[in-house]
């Protein structure tokens, strides 16, 4: 019996992702050592088939916290943000467990055996979206140019989620634990704590990125131990990187350049680009690059696109877009209903800019 299980869940749009990602795992010999299962929230029959010759397991995801159709809306593979927190109860029987999301690409497997050992000693084996290499890692909004409100992603997640403002500080300004991938023991006291966050989270808040901020505050407001892992276990910067033609393979952008282990984002473009040229490799085909470069930019493009704030405002993440010649009367209406609004009584004291 294997005692280290690698866990993602996918539906049939993100099939391809997913099955990359399981080949990046097992053209290492390492893996051998390794189970490697799936959450099914929606594979067709002829997917699950491929999968079932390289995976040890696949068992349809459920809800398991239940959630309202509305909040719902058909989209199955958002399950992936519910039956993250309980791994165990999917795959019992194993010590350590591994998740990566389905858009992942394993690229070393000292990231693997790093999450691995952080796990260990019942801690949360994890990266966070902050790095020396990462442009920008707060959000700043400037008032008579020497204030500054910084824009907390935690704070105000945690506010639209549910929770106090008491946790909303706690969390504020502590580097966002990024849950895409992570690693715990099968006895860690975190499943309990996380489950328990996140069903506050699902009750008043969004789907997507309830495991996130359900975690966040399990670490830094419940104090759960956790084992931070250096940036290139799990990179996310779509630009800072860097191609070591030496060593063929992706590193950090400066020294000592060490190799990325686990990377998404724009890389998942240049993946899928390779994966057609295996494709077309094993079929023995010509290698047409105008037909690389397509795969490499609409996948690319569907990226950039869903990074954009009209896609954001569309899912209904935040509170609309202002147009920019409307600045003027929206702040007025604002003001104008704050001003005429009943005034409270509060037991805070002075809030700084």
């Amino acid at each position: 019996m294997k005692e280290n299980v690698i866990i993602s869940l996918a539906d049939a749009n993100y099939f391809e992702l997913l099955n990359e990602l399981v080949d990046s795992i097992k053209r290492f010999k390492e893996s051998k050592n390794t189970a490697i299962c799936i959450m099914d929230a929606g594979l067709t029959d002829e997917q699950k088939s491929v999968l079932s010759t390289k995976v040890d397991e696949i068992k349809p995801a459920d809800w398991d916290i239940e959630v309202p159709n509305f909040k719902i809306k058909g989209r199955e593979w958002l399950k992936s943000q519910v039956s993250r927190a309980f791994l165990p109860k999917y795959f019992p029987n194993y010590k350590k467990y591994l998740w990566i999301d389905a858009d992942a690409w394993v690229n070393s497997w000292d990231a693997i055996e790093l999450y691995f050992k952080g796990c260990e000693n019942e801690k949360l084996s994890i990266a966070t979206s902050a790095d020396r290499a990462y442009i920008r890692v707060l959000r700043a909004e400037w008032f008579f140019g020497s204030f500054a409100r910084i824009k907390s992603q935690n704070y105000k997640h945690a506010k639209s989620s549910g929770f106090s403002e008491k946790i909303a500080r706690q969390v504020a300004l502590r580097p966002h634990l990024n849950i895409g991938v992570f690693a715990l023991e099968a006895n860690a006291p975190h499943w309990e704590i996380w489950q328990k966050n996140l069903k506050v989270a699902l009750k008043a808040g969004k789907i997507w990125g309830s495991e996130q901020i359900a975690m966040n505050i399990t670490i830094y407001s419940d104090n759960l131990p956790v084992e931070i892992l250096p940036a290139y276990c799990n990179w996310t910067h779509i630009d800072g990187i860097k191609f070591d033609e030496n060593r063929n393979t992706l590193v950090e952008p400066y020294l000592p350049n060490h190799q990325i282990g686990i990377m998404g984002g724009e890389q998942a473009a240049k993946t899928l680009a390779e994966v057609k040229l295996r494709q077309l490799e094993r079929r023995g085909e010509t290698v047409d690059q105008a037909e690389l470069d397509k795969v490499y930019h609409e996948t690319l493009e569907a990226y950039q696109h869903q990074m954009s704030a009209y896609y954001a405002t569309s899912e209904l993440w935040d509170d609309g877009i202002i147009d920019p010649s409307e600045t003027r009367q929206v702040l007025g209406l604002s003001i104008a209903a704050s001003l005429n609004g009943p005034i409270e009584n509060t037991n805070f004291g002075v809030f700084r800019m």
